[in-house]
């Protein structure tokens, strides 16, 4: 896993200027429950009905500052570009992180994370909506500050 991520890390600090991390992230399997607790946080997380709780929502992964580990959530293979895609925009978060790069409000450091995944879907003639659904408007509403 570290060739692959040290591969992208490359790739994603030559196409988007982000500096090289000194260190790889950690990279660990998680349950649909705690991805969806470490996006949401716990307490919002807990009240979540039992179906998204279990991953049916479309968080497929997270990356977690304090502990700089990416969790992927569990059947993760990595063999098709949009999985692939899913540690490209958790990586972004981790080199952001480790850059010192702050941001408005979370939203905003997301904009980032999905244009390298989507310039990395479009290598493979690919795009966000069509493997996640996630349309220009969706987008839009996930990078904004809104308040």
């Amino acid at each position: 896993m570290n060739a692959l991520i040290t591969a992208i890390a490359l790739w994603l600090s030559a196409n988007f200027a982000l500096p090289m991390p000194g260190s790889p992230p950690r990279v660990e399997m998680a349950p649909g429950e705690k991805i969806a607790a470490l996006h949401y946080g716990p307490a919002f997380a807990a009240n979540m009905p039992p179906r998204a709780q279990s991953g049916a929502g479309d968080i497929v992964a997270v990356y977690d500052d304090a502990s700089r580990t990416i969790y992927l959530r569990e059947g993760w293979q990595g063999q098709t570009p949009a999985e692939l895609s899913v540690v490209v925009h958790e990586l972004v978060h981790h080199m952001q992180n480790l850059s010192g790069a702050r941001y408005e409000c979370p939203q905003e450091r997301e904009k980032l994370a999905y244009q390298a995944q989507e310039r990395w879907l479009g290598l493979f003639g690919r795009n966000l909506e069509s493997e996640f659904g996630i349309d220009g408007f969706s987008l839009l509403v996930k990078t904004r500050c809104y308040y």
